[in-house]
Order: structure tokens, then sequence, then C-alpha cells
């Protein structure tokens, strides 16, 4: 698992060229309901089990939540069952509205 930045993640995000990651968002209902980041597939940190046959193990997966703790978690799990291409976003949903989407409601 690598951590990626919010400007990191958004320039991949804008790169035309370059292929999309999956946006793999762990948090709660509540908190994707309050704000979320666009085209994120939403599966709650204890669903992921559960869920792996959703998930591309070939593709790049960057891991999203609030902070950042709870996706590292999803991302180490996933190492654990194969996965190689994964990020963790280093500041979470948080510091992606802080640092790249003003806009965007925070909690």
């Amino acid at each position: 698992m690598e951590n990626i930045t919010p400007a990191e993640l958004a320039q991949w995000l804008a790169d035309g060229d370059r292929g999309q990651p999956t946006l793999l968002d762990v948090r709660e209902d509540w908190e994707v309901q309050t704000c979320s980041i666009a085209h994120s597939k939403h599966v709650p940190l204890g669903d992921v089990p559960s869920r792996l046959n959703e998930l591309d193990a070939d593709a790049p997966i960057v891991c999203i939540c609030h902070h950042g703790m709870r996706s590292a978690r999803a991302a180490m799990f996933l190492e654990q069952q194969g996965f190689t291409r994964l990020f963790n976003l280093a500041g979470g949903i948080d510091a992606w509205a802080l640092q790249v989407d003003p806009s965007m409601p925070t909690y």
C-alpha cells in the first residue's frame, strides 16, 4: 500500500491518459450521504470481506475514509487478500475537502 495525497489523486483523476483508479469509500452510509468524491464505490469497512468479488484485484484501488485510518485498514486487508495496486488517501475525505474541493461539506 502506498499513501497518496489529495493533490496527487486529483491530478491522477484529471489525467485522461492515465487509467482511472477504483475509488473505494469505506465510510458508513451517513458519512457518504454527507459528502463523497464523484464515482466512488461505497463499501463500508465492515462489508469489505464479504464484497471482495466486487473489486478487481488487478486494478488500482484508492481507499478513502474520513481521515485515513479506516481506509488504511481496508488497504492492508486487501493486500492480505492478494490485491497489489493499493493506495490510501492520506488525510481522507477531510483533507480532500480542505485541499482540493473546498465546496465539499465537512463533518
